[in-house]
């Protein structure tokens, strides 16, 4: 069994750092029965998460399962500051009333993968408050200005002359003191996190707390492109709160390939179980299709519930298998002699009328189920389905 947990926690990661600390923290859980606490710290900058945040989750979720108390950290301090990570400018500050609004999505979200009973919520403004001017004094002491514009993205700005604003170098001071307060055992994120994880480990050292962190890194998803991580502004991205149809028809339009990926990030089939598909997928025992639809109903299930996944699934087969149209889809009324792009704009099945153009000269859009290749068509009056590639939908009735 021992074996079996380091072999699921270590699932996937893609750098351990002190892997020996966490295979002793295992042993003594199993020898002793002895738990021990995993940090992960989510900056409340948006009120919705989407799968690529879930990579870390899932992983906390196997710790709980390995005997971990989860040290939940919501940094409604720190966001205030923003993490400078990956930025090439500084960030914009958040009122406290969009972070604590951001918070609670959060915590919503959160207990439909993690156990509730076995994580602890914490907020970082409860003990950085308390730290005060001093003790915030004090903690920029124990780190040099020459040690932190090591950091890639600060080296990168500074060499260009780009402004970094003090309270960026105290950011990953913050976040490490944070591993220090609560005195966690392992910290996880993501590989784009590997300096602010590694402050928590010399934090913990210079604070003489008698324990130093291991640190656990997961690898950044990608979206549904295959190509780039997963991201809302680039509108690849796989929503915690999508509907049940939007969700199911956005995993079956990932390839093969990002399906194992997939599998192996988010999916709670074991190793074995996930080999054994692969093997039979090789095998041409199993069709590539059938194994990324039982990822589509774990997935969707685990956000919403198993009938509503399946009942995605009869609709998926409805429109794709059987060329029907969606049961219920959003309707709209515009009045007068509509352009097709406008239409299809006003409808919310395009962005702009811009890339509602570039649909139609791409063939991905139909009226009344064919094909429409006219950009410049006029909808005169009448009642009218719209469609922009595989999932976007809309009735439109012109008067």
């Amino acid at each position: 069994m021992y074996h079996e947990a380091l072999r699921e926690i270590k699932r996937g990661s893609a750098e351990i750092i002190d892997a020996q600390g966490i295979e002793k923290l295992l042993k003594a859980y199993f020898e002793e029965g002895k738990t021990y606490t995993v940090k992960a710290g989510f900056d409340p900058t948006a009120p919705d998460l989407h799968l690529g945040h879930t990579v870390l989750l899932q992983k906390l979720a196997t710790f709980q399962k390995y005997g971990a108390k989860i040290q939940f950290l919501i940094g409604d301090f720190t966001a205030q500051i923003g993490d400078p990570t990956g930025k090439s400018a500084t960030r914009k500050t958040l009122s406290a009333s969009q972070i604590l609004e951001n918070a609670k999505s959060y915590k919503e979200q959160v207990f439909k993968i993690l156990n509730a009973s076995k994580t602890e919520v914490v907020f970082n403004s409860e003990w950085i408050n308390h730290l005060g001017a001093a003790g915030i004094l004090s903690l920029t002491t124990t780190f040099n200005v020459a040690r932190m514009l090591e950091r890639d993205d600060f080296d990168k700005r500074y060499k260009s002359g780009t402004s970094i604003s003090i309270s960026e170098f105290i950011y990953p001071l913050l976040q490490g003191y944070d591993s220090v307060h609560l005195q966690s055992d392992i910290e996880i994120g993501g590989t784009d996190q590997k300096f602010n994880l590694l402050m928590g480990r010399h934090l913990q050292r210079v604070y003489e707390i008698g324990k130093e962190q291991s640190v656990l890194m997961m690898p950044i998803l990608e979206g549904l492109d295959g190509v780039l991580k997963m991201s809302k502004s680039l509108n690849n991205y796989i929503g915690v709160a999508d509907a049940p149809n939007d969700m199911f028809g956005k995993i079956l339009s990932i390839s093969d390939e990002l399906m194992w990926r997939y599998y192996e990030l988010l999916s709670t089939k074991s190793l074995d179980e996930i080999e054994l598909l692969k093997k039979n997928v090789a095998d041409a025992l199993l069709h590539p299709k059938s194994v990324k639809e039982a990822l589509a109903i774990e997935i969707v299930t685990r956000f919403h519930s198993k009938q509503e996944a399946l009942n995605a699934k009869e609709e998926f087969d409805n429109i794709h298998s059987k060329s029907q149209l969606p049961a219920d889809m959003e309707e709209f009324t515009l009045e007068g002699e509509v352009w097709i792009a406008k239409a299809l704009v006003e409808c919310k099945v395009s962005p702009s009328t811009s890339q509602a153009r570039r649909d139609i000269k791409q063939g991905a859009v139909k009226i009344n189920q064919q094909k429409s290749d006219d950009e410049q068509l006029q909808l005169q009056n009448g009642e009218y389905v719209l469609q922009v590639g595989k999932r976007k939908f809309a009735k439109l009735k012109v008067i």
